[in-house]
């Protein structure tokens, strides 16, 4: 657990200004699919503050109102403001998403995703690889502008297709003068997924392109220290975390605490933790509305709920396997819940980092920072549920 008493909080405490939305706190959750839906929303605001983005959207998913998406999209009464991450390739598909988002009441905030450096959305020009097209990505981020009116819109990307494609710069300052309230960069190219270390670096070279809207920071945020560390060498605005919150929701207390608001104390002994991991299985049965599927659900959260603590191979096989919530009872009551923090055992990445690969691109799509016709036709296939970013 970070030392919070030893870290200096930025003053005046930092606020982040999103358009119209004022945050207490200059942190943001990124979308991960399959993990940030409405129950893992909720608990992480149990614990602190922000802005909890949804998983991502495909755009065409939701203009079909395809009826898992338009349950992605619900969020709890509880949740404000409410923010939905889209995906898409089309600008009229990704308009008419923003549209329905916006008409319907759906958020209060929409981002954009281009930095997902999954092969299948890649290699068809999607995700990380668009960006490279810069009249396709203005047109999308530009139409998508528009159509949020006064919602604000955001966009989200990687700093390019690999160290010789780099993009970022370019569609920094084309998302700036297309409207967006903020700018959000993984400072990690497609070709190093989520391996190796993130280039804080080009963090602060984004900041000093784009000057007139919030610029946020992303990569390698796994503890307080490393957030307030990354706004202080980059001049970011704020900072965007992931992995790093994977099994340790209360991380948003800790950041809120670093940066001067007021959140509980929090000592995450084992007890701690198996409440934590009890109240996000609730909370999962609720939004699935099915015990049996929102148990299943949790179990790819065990591993980083209990990383570092004396947890035995066979009970995590076993709440692994579990499924019921009275099941999962009866095991957290085996646990040794006196058992302290385990310290760095518990600290560090978070979730699978993958290795550095060739990104996956259309072919000849380099050749030309503008599309041509039978690019625009392969593109179309990209818009599949995938994270990244």
């Amino acid at each position: 657990m970070s030392d919070l008493s030893a870290l200096a909080p930025i003053a005046p405490r930092p606020t982040l200004q999103i358009g119209p939305l004022a945050l207490d706190v200059p942190v943001v959750l990124a979308p991960m699919a399959g993990i940030t839906n409405t129950a893992f929303r909720r608990l992480c605001r149990e614990y602190g503050a922000g802005l909890y983005v949804s998983e991502m959207i495909t755009s065409r998913a939701l203009v079909e109102r395809n009826v898992t998406t338009m349950r992605l999209i619900r969020h709890h009464e509880s949740e404000t403001p409410r923010s939905v991450q889209l995906y898409g390739v089309d600008p009229a598909t990704v308009a008419e998403a923003v549209r329905i988002l916006v008409s319907e009441g759906h958020a209060d905030h929409v981002d954009l995703n281009f930095g997902c450096p999954v092969p299948k959305v890649t290699k068809k020009g999607g995700g990380a690889a668009l960006p490279w097209k810069l009249g396709l990505f203005r047109d999308i981020v530009e139409g998508a502008v528009a159509a949020a009116g006064d919602v604000p819109l955001t966009v989200k990307m990687r700093t390019g297709i690999d160290d010789d494609h780099l993009t970022y710069l370019e569609a920094g300052r084309i998302a700036e003068g297309a409207g967006v309230s903020a700018v959000a960069l993984h400072a990690r190219t497609a070709a190093q997924f989520y391996s190796g270390q993130a280039d804080w670096s080009a963090i602060s070279r984004l900041k000093e392109r784009v000057t007139s809207v919030p610029v946020l920071g992303n990569g390698d945020i796994w503890s307080a220290d490393d957030a307030v560390r990354m706004m202080s060498e980059t001049g970011c605005d704020g900072v965007v975390v992931g992995r790093g919150c994977l099994g340790r929701p209360w991380l948003f207390g800790e950041l809120a605490t670093a940066f001067g608001a007021n959140a509980p104390a929090v000592d995450p002994d084992l007890a701690f933790v198996a409440r934590a991991f009890r109240r996000h299985a609730e909370l999962l049965v609720e939004f699935f509305e099915d015990e049996g599927r929102g148990c299943r659900d949790i179990r790819k959260h065990v591993a980083w709920y209990f990383k570092g603590y004396p947890v035995g191979g066979e009970t995590r096989a076993r709440l692994a396997t579990a499924s019921t919530l009275a099941e999962f009872d009866e095991l957290l009551a085996e646990l040794p819940r006196d058992a302290p923090y385990p310290g760095t055992a518990a600290e560090g990445q978070r979730g699978r980092a993958g290795t550095p690969k060739r990104p996956a691109l259309p072919d000849r799509w380099l050749e030309s920072r503008d599309l041509d016709g039978a690019e625009s036709r392969e593109i179309a296939a990209a818009e599949l549920h995938h994270s990244g970013g």
